[in-house]
């Protein structure tokens, strides 16, 4: 009788609060589709918070502007209840912020710390995406069968 194969691990997951519907799907589909994970999205700042204290997460991409809370006080919050809420895990998540290009400027001290990975201006750019988070998620298997 042959064992089973070890079960493989769950692919990386993503956090994704961001407004706008049309971005939340680019930005998913990119990653799902160039990068070795899961996304959950969501559009609200509150629903974002309930859901990383729910489930662990790899990275976090947070819209500085929410309907309902700045993605940076939502950061920063999580950056306290995160570990509290996953035991084992010592600090939130790295994120990627994404901010209004008139925005930039004033958002220059976000990157001071040490879990911020960078920041997207609106509307964010596929090329940028994967460049910043080419060091947190590995690449997607390609889908083509391999032929030689």
């Amino acid at each position: 009788m042959e064992s089973p194969l070890p079960a493989s691990p769950p692919p990386p997951r993503v956090l994704l609060a961001e407004e706008s519907l049309p971005f939340r799907r680019v930005i998913r589909e990119a990653l799902v589709s160039f990068r070795h994970c899961e996304v959950d999205d969501t559009p609200s700042g509150e629903r974002a918070f309930e859901m990383a204290l729910s489930r662990p997460y790899q990275l976090l991409i947070l819209a500085v502007p929410l309907p309902d809370i700045s993605g940076v006080l939502l950061d920063r919050l999580l950056a306290r209840a995160y570990p509290l809420a996953h035991p084992g895990s010592h600090s939130a998540p790295p994120v990627l912020f994404m901010v209004r290009p008139e925005d930039s400027h004033a958002h220059q001290n976000l990157a001071r710390d040490a879990r911020v990975r960078g920041v997207l201006t609106y509307p964010p750019k596929l090329d940028a995406l994967l460049t910043l988070t080419a060091s947190l998620l590995s690449e997607a298997a390609s889908r083509l069968p391999h032929v030689p």
